[in-house]
Order: C-alpha cells, then structure tokens, then sequence
C-alpha cells in the first residue's frame, strides 16, 4: 500500500521549487486511482481538475513567501456529517441522500481560508454512531476500519490525503486511528468549532486522523486561530507549528475497562513499550502505585454503560423526527437507540451527567501527580469483517472525560497496527503533543542504539 504520506514534511521543499502541493497532490491521486475501488473511503470527491488548480495556485504562494499557513496546500478529507458548501453532506443515512446544507462548517471554512484543499467526503458511520459504512481497512480488505471516522482513518492510511477531518463522542477517533495505524487525535471538549458539524451531543468533539503529529497539530492549529473553538470556549491553544517535544518525567499508567478484553499480544506489545519508556527515564504510576489511581480506575469502569445512557437521551432527537419521517430508512441500532431513549427520564440523565462530573473531577486530581495518562487506543488489531466497528473501550476514556485523546502508530498486534493512546489533562493538547513528540523521539533513539549495538 502507499501509506500515509505527511504534507508538513513534503512542505520543506515547496519554497524552493524542489517540490510543490501539485506533486503532493498527485501522489493522492494517484493512491487514489490505484485503490479507492477496494477501499471506498470517499462518499463523494473533488474534480481532480478543480484540486490540481487549487494546489497550483499553493504552489505559487509557497514560492513567492506567501503561503497562508503550514497546510496551505494540503488535501485533506472531511467526513460526512460535517457540512461542505460544494459536497453533499449524507451522514451515512438514505435520509439525507443529497442533502446540503448550503454553507460551509465552521473548520471546513476554516481550512479553506488556511489554503488547504478539500478533496472529498469521507464515509461516516449512520449519523456518526454505530451502524458501518462500506470502507475496508487498507492494511487487510476482510476487517473493519473502525467508525465512525472510518473513511478519513481509511484515507489517510491509504494516502488519499494527509489528513482527514473526524469526530469522536465514543470513540470515533482513538479506535479508527489505531486500526489503520495512524495518528488520531481528539481534542479537550469544545477546543474546534463544530459549526455547522451535526454531532451536537455532550461528549463530542471534533478531531483529525492524520499521517504525522505535525500534520494532525498544524491542521487543527489552523482551524482554531481562525474559528476557535464551541461558542464560549477559548479554542485549542498553542503555537501554530508542533510543539517541542520533550520527554515526559512522569506517566500514569492506566489499564482503563479494555483490559480485561485486550489481546494477548496487545497486552505484551504495551507492556514492552512501557518497559522502555522505564529504561529511558519515564516513571510510570499505576493502581497497584497510588490509591487515587486505583480509584480512578474504578470510577472509569463505569464509563461506557454511563456514555450510553447520556447518548440514548441526547439522541432521542433528532432521532424520533427522523423516525416519524420514515422509520424504514434507520437502521434497527438506530430505532433501538430511539427506544432506549424514550424509556429515559430527565432524572435518570441528571444522575448520569452527575456521575460524569465526579469521574472528570478524579481524572483532574491526577494532575497532581502525572503528567499525562498512558494506555492502549484498541484492545487488539481491528476486527475481521466490516458488521462491527469494533470495542470502544480503551477509547471511551478520552470521550467520557472531556480530555484531550491522541492515539500514536507505535504498536503492533498480529502484524497489525495498534495504537498507543496518550490522555492529557484538560486544555493541555499542546503539551500532549509536545510529550508525544518526545515519547517518539525516544523511541527512534533507542531504535538507533539498539543497530548501533548490533
């Protein structure tokens, strides 16, 4: 397969003329021709004429000093339930078969004004829950991407773009990130402006899946200097290139609900990681260390039955409008949903959303003695077949808490990518990232002595 390709890296060479976003985009392209067919990450994509002029005129700008941004040029999918003035927006629902909205969102508009290209619609789950899209796993056609932001996961690992817009309130992007092996990141809640995005719910945020760290920082970092963040949030904040990375001194080691499910060899795969974080100076905490962390954990066991019941409730509507129009065209999860919801009370919402307060406000004293949160993004590879977006449990704490999520492409399982999920403190992405960073710089430097020993 081609693989991810990062833009941010390509970029180096576009002042001088040795490369330009028109070669960039070509390499897309051209993955695309070669393996879309198999794939299907796209809904519905740009004229490759009207992309080529775009990325032409990036090219001008990086060559004459004027480029709009450190994506100015970058192609870049957006899945689909985030509104695009020139695209459809479907939500991966027969009920909005050609629907648009007539506008663009929020971050789309955003990255438009960054230069970045936008070269199509990504295949979403039903409104971004549980019922799959058509889209394969580029690494293995037989399993499942992971949903909902399963076409940009997709894309981005096949090198249709550089990165692809998506949304978690589950875990949307943590999972889909790990089984395509790419880096996934969720953002603190509110953080990207969800204008004009159609996942309204408590816990949801908007994110991307991306070929590298600097792609995923400086394509969000775009959106916010320009939109901010939810109305009344200060927006992601940090530089507009990658933070400096530095090595973390202390991480809390979390085993979160997926422990108990998580594959053997996912179970070594972290436990060796974690080994050689120790032998590069990081101290890891866990629940066995700390009584506090022990609490925590069990608190956090209740996050995925929690979420459920908060997403039946905060999706009752618009799900019975939809249901009055025509129940025939949602899926049985979705009318379930409905029925789930409408067997909720206002109290029984109330009692949950309380309980989540008390979860954050634990996850929150943690910051006292840690820097960050270590874990795994998946409890093993995706999943054989494409019925089930696979097990959201190690990706539901990111979600639950509010918290920042980044899953990096460092582990394997089977031969298959597996994610390493970082969980920083509220309103700390830029020093998740900079920690990430650092975690990868002292992977490569081990990587290089262990040859060097050789």
């Amino acid at each position: 397969m081609t693989g991810a390709t990062s833009f941010i890296s390509a970029s180096a060479d576009f002042a001088s003329g040795k490369s330009s976003p028109r070669d960039f985009l070509e390499q897309n392209l051209a993955a695309v021709d070669a393996r879309e067919g198999e794939i299907e990450a796209f809904v519905v994509r740009l004229d490759p004429a009207l992309a080529r002029a775009r990325a032409d005129e990036a090219g001008k700008r990086w060559r004459n000093g004027a480029q709009r941004s450190a994506i100015d040029g970058m192609s870049i999918g957006i899945k689909d339930v985030i509104e695009t003035i020139d695209m459809p927006t479907g939500m991966g629902s027969p009920l909005y078969d050609n629907w648009r909205g007539e506008k663009d969102s929020a971050s789309v508009r955003a990255l438009r004004d960054a230069g970045a290209i936008v070269i199509g619609k990504t295949v979403t789950t039903e409104f971004a829950a549980s019922h799959p899209g058509p889209t394969r796993n580029p690494h293995d056609l037989a399993r499942t991407p992971g949903g909902s932001s399963s076409g940009s996961a997709a894309g981005v690992a096949a090198g249709f773009f550089a990165a692809g817009l998506g949304t978690q309130v589950v875990g949307s992007i943590v999972r889909p990130a790990s089984y395509c092996g790419v880096v996934g990141f969720k953002p603190t809640f509110g953080a990207i402006n969800r204008g004009g995005s159609h996942d309204y719910m408590s816990q949801s945020s908007q994110g991307v899946l991306a070929a590298s760290l600097r792609d995923a920082w400086c394509t969000l970092a775009a959106i916010a200097v320009r939109v901010g963040g939810d109305p009344g949030y200060p927006g992601l904040e940090g530089p507009l290139t990658l933070p400096q990375a530095r090595a973390p001194e202390v991480l809390i080691g979390l085993e979160t609900p997926g422990w108990a499910i998580a594959s053997e060899p996912a179970r070594d795969a972290f436990e060796n990681m974690k080994a050689r974080l120790i032998d590069g100076g990081v101290r890891i905490l866990t629940r066995r260390d700390r009584p506090e962390i022990d609490a925590f954990e069990t608190m956090l066991m209740r996050a995925l039955p929690l979420t459920r019941l908060i997403n039946a409730w905060e999706s009752l509507w618009p799900l019975n409008t939809y249901a009055d129009r025509d129940a025939s065209k949602l899926s049985a999860v979705m009318r379930e949903r409905i029925v789930e919801g409408a067997e909720l009370d206002i109290g029984a919402y109330r009692a949950a959303l309380a309980e989540r307060t008390s979860i954050r406000a634990a996850f929150a004293s943690l910051a006292q003695i840690g820097e960050a949160c270590v874990t795994l993004s998946a409890p093993g590879p995706a999943p054989l077949g494409l019925q089930s977006t696979g097990d959201p449990s190690f990706a539901i704490a990111g979600s639950v808490l509010g918290a920042p999520a980044l899953s990096l492409p460092m582990l394997e399982d089977s031969g298959l990518p597996l994610g390493l999920q970082l969980l920083g403190f509220d309103a700390a992405d830029a020093d998740l990232f900079a920690i990430a960073a650092g975690v990868q710089g002292m992977r490569a430097k081990q990587g290089m002595q262990a040859q060097q020993g050789m």
